[in-house]
């Protein structure tokens, strides 16, 4: 169903896949917008329990979007060192597809829980994240990507 990575000799195992998934600041969640026009919107996120978990307001493109068709695709990429003299690049990257859906509200374990994924990963130590949780998510959505295919490739010289 999923293509076969064209360059696997630069394939991430599926350990260091899943690392460089969760240590990433923000990815890119692409899925089919409005009028069938690709979108794709630039976020914070956190991988938690085999899944990619997302916030946002109660309505919106992406809210729609998800509603629309569940299929998406998220992706990464980073520790990028630009090569001039070989006019190339070395990058870390991470491609995600998998189906997407709002968490319901009446399951309160299922949303505290990935809320608190998303707040930790960003503020760690910081028990103002609980209070924010507890203040925001009745008008807070949580997205939960369920994957179903997930590659991860490194361009030589960055480890």
């Amino acid at each position: 169903m999923f293509r076969e990575m064209r360059r696997s000799d630069r394939a991430l195992s599926e350990e260091e896949t899943k690392a460089y998934l969760a240590k990433q600041d923000y990815g890119v969640l692409s899925m089919l917008g409005d009028d069938d026009y690709p979108y794709g919107v630039p976020i914070s996120y956190a991988y938690a329990n085999d899944c990619i978990y997302i916030h946002g307001f109660l309505d919106g493109h992406k809210i729609d979007a998800v509603r629309k068709n569940p299929k998406v695709c998220f992706t990464v990429a980073g520790d990028t060192e630009v090569l001039p003299v070989e006019v190339s690049i070395n990058y870390t990257s991470v491609i995600v597809f998998g189906k997407a859906d709002i968490i319901p509200f009446e399951d309160e374990a299922a949303r505290q829980e990935a809320l608190e994924a998303i707040g930790f990963k960003y503020c760690p130590t910081d028990e103002n994240t609980r209070n924010y949780i507890v203040q925001n998510k009745a008008r807070t959505n949580v997205i939960r990507i369920r994957i179903e295919h997930m590659t991860g490739k490194r361009r030589p010289g960055k480890k």
